[in-house]
C-alpha cells in the first residue's frame, strides 16, 4: 500500500513522461521484441480509453443538451463553434504552407519506395458524408465507434427530454448521474495512462526503428516544427487576443495533449479533453459536452490542414514541379473545406492529402511515400488536432461568457488528472 502511495504522490505528467521516456529506452534496447512484449499493454490502454469514449459522449450531450433551457441560443453557439474551427484551419494551412517553403522537405530526398501496405484511399462525396451523419441503427452507430452519429442521436434524445419538460424529470435527472457515473470511470481508466504510454511507445520504437526515417527526416522535421508553431504561437496569440494566459491554457490542456500524442487519436483523447476543458479551464461543462466531441469529430488542424499543405508542396518539390498560385488557393480551399467533408472517415490524414492533391493536380499515388512514416508524423498530427479541439471551446466560452474564468486562471501546477478517489471535484 505503501508503495500504491507513493505512487499516486507523484505528479501526473511526471509518471506519464517517465513512462515515455523508460518505454523509448525499452523500445531501443529490445528492438522488435519490445512489440511482442510491451506492445499488447499499450493496445490494452487505447481499448480501455476507446472503451469509454462513446458511453462517455453519449451520456453527455444528452446531458448537456437536456439542460440548455435557460441558456444561450445553440444554434448561436453552434455557428461560432463552426466560424472558429474553419479559421483556425485556414491559420493551420498558412503555417504549414510557409514552413515546407522554408524547410523544402521535398528537396534532396532521393529515390524513394512506396509503402508495401499503401492503398489508396477512396474519397466519398460530400453529400454521402452528409447523410452518414444520421444513423440507421444508433445502437449499431454505438457499437462501431461512430461518435459523429452519436452525437446526432444524443443531440435529439436531449431535445426530446427539454420539448417533454417536467413529466421526464427523472429522465433528466438520470441522464446527469449516468454522465457524472462515466466522468468517474473515466478517471480510474486514465490512472493507467503511464504504463499505457510506456507500451505504446517501446513498441513504437521497437518495431520501427530509425532506417525508415532517414530518407524522410526532413519531412518529419518539417512536419514537427510546423504543428509546433501553430500551437505555440498561432494558438497563442489567438489566447493573447481574447486576454487570456497561454501558459495557463496549456498548462490545463496538457494532459489531452499527452494522451493525443502517444495514442494517436482524437477519439481517444476525448475523455481526457474534455475533463481538461472543464475542470482544468473552466468551460461550461454543458456547452464543452457538444463542442470537445464535435470537435474531436471534424476540428483536424494537424491532420486535415498542416499535412496536406506540407503533403502538396513535399510532393510538388519531389517531383520538380512549380505550384501556381491558382493551386496554393486550391490547397487552402480543400484542405479546410474537406476536413469537414471527411469527418468520421478512418484514416482521415490520408483521405484529406488525397482530396487535396486531387484538387491541385498533383500525382496521386505519391501520398505512399510519405504513408510508410505515417505512424510518427500522426502522433505530432493528433497532438495538434486535440489542442486545437481544446482552445476553440475556451476561445468560445470566453466570448459568450461562458467561461469560469477563476478556474481558467487556477489550472493547477500538477497538470495531470487528480485521482480516481477524488470525486467531488467538478467534471
Amino acid at each position: 500500500m505503501a508503495l500504491v502511495s507513493a505512487w499516486f504522490k507523484i505528479p501526473f505528467w511526471q509518471r506519464v513522461l517517465g513512462g515515455f521516456v523508460l518505454g523509448a529506452l525499452a523500445g531501443w534496447l529490445m528492438g522488435p521484441a519490445a512489440e511482442t512484449w510491451f506492445g499488447p499493454l499499450g493496445k490494452l490502454y487505447v481499448t480501455l480509453i476507446k472503451m469509454i469514449a462513446v458511453p462517455l459522449v453519449l451520456f453527455a450531450v444528452i446531458n448537456a443538451v437536456a439542460s440548455l433551457h435557460g441558456q444561450k441560443s445553440v444554434a448561436a453557439l453552434g455557428g461560432r463553434t463552426f466560424a472558429w474551427f474553419a479559421f483556425t484551419a485556414m491559420l493551420a494551412v498558412g503555417v504549414g504552407l510557409l514552413v515546407a517553403h522554408l524547410v523544402s522537405p521535398g528537396e534532396g530526398v532521393g529515390t524513394l519506395q512506396i509503402a508495401g501496405d499503401y492503398k489508396p484511399k477512396d474519397v466519398p462525396h460530400w453529400t454521402e458524408v452528409l447523410l452518414s451523419v444520421v444513423p440507421s441503427n444508433p445502437f449499431q452507430a454505438m457499437a462501431e465507434g461512430k461518435v459523429l452519429q452519436v452525437i446526432f442521436f444524443a443531440g435529439l434524445v436531449g431535445f426530446a427530454l427539454v420539448k417533454l419538460g417536467d413529466r421526464v424529470a427523472g429522465l433528466r435527472k438520470l441522464a446527469g448521474e449516468a454522465s457524472d457515473t462515466m466522468i468517474q470511470i473515466t478517471r480510474f481508466v486514465l490512472e493507467f495512462t503511464p504504463l499505457g504510454t510506456f507500451g505504446l511507445i517501446a513498441a513504437l520504437i521497437g518495431g520501427y526503428g530509425f532506417e525508415k526515417l532517414l530518407p524522410l527526416g526532413k519531412f518529419v522535421i518539417a512536419l514537427y516544427l510546423a504543428c509546433g508553431l501553430h500551437i505555440a504561437v498561432v494558438y497563442s496569440a489567438l489566447l493573447l487576443a481574447h486576454g487570456l494566459n497561454p501558459l495557463k491554457f496549456f498548462r490545463g490542456a496538457f494532459p489531452g495533449m499527452q494522451v493525443a500524442f502517444v495514442a494517436s487519436s482524437s477519439f481517444a483523447a476525448l475523455p481526457v479533453s474534455l475533463r481538461s476543458v472543464t475542470h482544468n479551464l473552466g468551460v461550461d461543462k454543458n456547452y464543452a459536452a457538444f463542442a470537445v466531441p464535435l470537435g474531436a469529430t471534424i476540428k483536424m488542424d494537424g491532420c486535415g490542414a498542416i499535412y496536406p499543405a506540407m503533403a502538396a508542396v513535399f510532393i510538388a518539390q519531389y517531383a520538380g514541379l512549380d505550384l501556381s498560385l491558382t493551386q496554393y488557393v486550391v490547397i487552402m480551399l480543400a484542405s479546410v473545406l474537406g476536413s469537414f467533408g471527411t469527418a468520421g472517415v478512418p484514416g482521415t490524414a490520408v483521405v484529406m492529402a488525397t482530396v487535396v492533391l486531387s484538387a491541385a493536380g498533383l500525382p496521386l499515388e505519391t501520398i505512399g511515400y510519405l504513408y510508410a512514416i505515417d505512424r510518427v508524423l500522426d502522433m505530432m498530427r493528433t497532438m495538434t488536432n486535440v489542442t486545437g479541439q481544446m482552445l476553440v471551446p475556451v476561445l468560445v466560452a470566453k466570448e459568450t461568457g461562458l467561461l469560469d474564468r477563476a478556474v481558467y486562471e487556477a489550472a493547477p501546477t500538477n497538470v495531470g488528472l487528480e485521482s480516481a478517489q477524488a470525486g467531488n471535484d467538478r467534471p
